[in-house]
């Protein structure tokens, strides 16, 4: 990495915290939604936008912040995106009106969109290629221990007040914009071509279709759900806009998205197993109430059944970056896959005990935690150029979110449609199963090769 060794475990500590603070406000507001909804009056649809919301604006935000990203240097726009998620935690804190807490929530999502792939650009920027497999690992990690100690700190600050899971934030973020600006590098791309507005109005407006008709969906009741006004306009925008954006992107001077990507193989298969992992990993909120169903435990304790797992999944992420630097992320990724698929096909085959459960957890748990930290990241890292970087990154991010909220719909709709209980929610995962050996597949195409060690390295 350039500069000093201790100023490469300062910007290593600050891409960190960082990312965790953003994906700690995703995990911190279960406890918390009961006091909100009690204070604000919200019903249960209400409640449940409070949560997508954030979702949704990062899905938004991801590709426009990239791609300032990329043009206006990584530590302006880093600044910018943890400015917003302080601004939108100030926001919920005073707010006083539903209003104000679904404006304060979105604008918090919508800064925090941009932290992970400007820190994944940066990494990529600034780390030798020997080492970015394991600090992409490190950050990886990052989400298995916010959904781990999330809801606790949670717990712990609603005796306060539910105002303190948000007021926690506001030091944080001075502290970082403040070391961000000192640390972080600032160049950007040398262009004065103008920027794809076209292109990011289109892309924001599919994907914000694309999601709402999907969240919408009822899929206990799929087909009749598809007819409402709730989901077709939606569903019908995103899917006319995407041939338009990409015809936009094919002539415009510096597209949101390069179709240029898309030429690399490598790419393509990145984004194909991107997609299916987000499903799967979506798929994985359904896992206490198959505890619940088949083995007679209460909701509560299902929820500790999870813990293995979460576990699991933080402490293999930096791992499995190691194993990158050493052996490539191709290997990586296949090896992870296969875990995947007999994790689930554990929950989808054999009758559920609590050995089988948590067996699969873990299993399941050491492939997620392996793909989604390193090596589809470091695949990104090694196909595009330095400055497309955190647009790529963006990209990535785009396809897990699609895979993510699809993977609710898809398991929802196949236990309603086998009755539900135990036999629904295992025929669920049967499918998600068949997914995930698809993927396995998939895999087999991306190369094996072993990093190229640095001059440095290799003295």
């Amino acid at each position: 990495m350039t500069g000093t060794a201790s100023n490469s475990k300062a910007i290593m500590a600050l891409l960190f915290v960082g990312v965790l603070m953003g994906a700690l406000d995703l995990a911190i507001i279960g406890p918390a939604l009961p006091a909100i909804q009690t204070e604000f009056g919200l019903d249960n649809r209400e409640l449940s936008w409070l949560f997508n919301i954030y979702v949704l604006a990062q899905l938004i935000g991801t590709p426009l912040l990239a791609k300032l990203s990329d043009r206006h240097g990584r530590r302006l726009i880093y600044v910018l995106c943890v400015s917003g998620f302080g601004i939108g935690s100030l926001m919920l804190v005073l707010a006083g009106s539903q209003e104000m807490l679904m404006i304060g929530r979105a604008i918090q999502g919508f800064g925090a969109s941009g932290i992970f792939p400007v820190a994944a650009a940066v990494i990529g920027d600034t780390f030798p290629k020997e080492k970015q497999g394991g600090a992409l690992g490190l950050i990886g990690a990052v989400f298995g221990l916010a959904f781990l100690i999330g809801p606790v700190l949670g717990g712990i600050l609603l005796q306060f007040s539910w105002q303190w899971l948000f007021v926690i934030n506001l030091p944080i973020a001075i502290a970082l914009i403040i070391a961000g600006w000192k640390l972080l590098p600032q160049e950007g791309k040398s262009s004065a071509l103008p920027f794809d507005w076209t292109g990011g109005i289109l892309l924001t407006t599919l994907l914000l279709g694309l999601a709402i008709g999907i969240t919408n969906l009822d899929t206990a009741d799929l087909l009749p759900s598809l007819k409402t006004l709730a989901v077709w306009p939606f569903l019908i925008t995103g899917i006319v806009l995407l041939p338009v954006f990409w015809k936009n992107e094919k002539t415009a001077a510096d597209p949101i998205i390069r179709p240029s990507f898309f030429a690399a193989k490598q790419i393509r298969f990145v984004m194909i197993i991107a997609a299916g992992v987000g499903t799967i990993e979506c798929a994985q909120v359904f896992l206490p109430a198959l505890a619940v169903a088949s083995l007679g435990v209460t909701e509560s304790f299902a929820a500790w059944l999870m813990l293995p797992g979460v576990f699991v999944m933080m402490l293999v992420s930096p791992l499995a970056g190691k194993a990158v630097d050493k052996l490539g992320a191709g290997i990586i990724i296949q090896q992870a896959m296969a875990f995947v698929v007999v994790g689930v096909m554990i929950w989808a085959l054999i009758p559920p005990t609590f050995v089988s459960f948590i067996g699969a957890g873990l299993i399941a748990g050491i492939g997620i935690a392996a793909l989604l930290g390193a090596p589809l990241r470091y695949i990104i890292i090694e196909e595009s150029s330095a400055d497309d970087r955190a647009s790529a990154q963006g990209l990535l991010n785009i396809f897990l979110a699609i895979g993510q909220l699809s993977g609710a719909a898809i398991v929802g709709a196949v236990a309603t449609s086998k009755g539900g209980g135990t036999a629904g929610y295992q025929a669920s995962f049967l499918v998600l199963g068949v997914l995930a050996a698809v993927i396995f597949l998939v895999s087999l195409g991306l190369k094996r090769n072993k990093p190229k060690v640095s001059e440095a390295e290799a003295i």
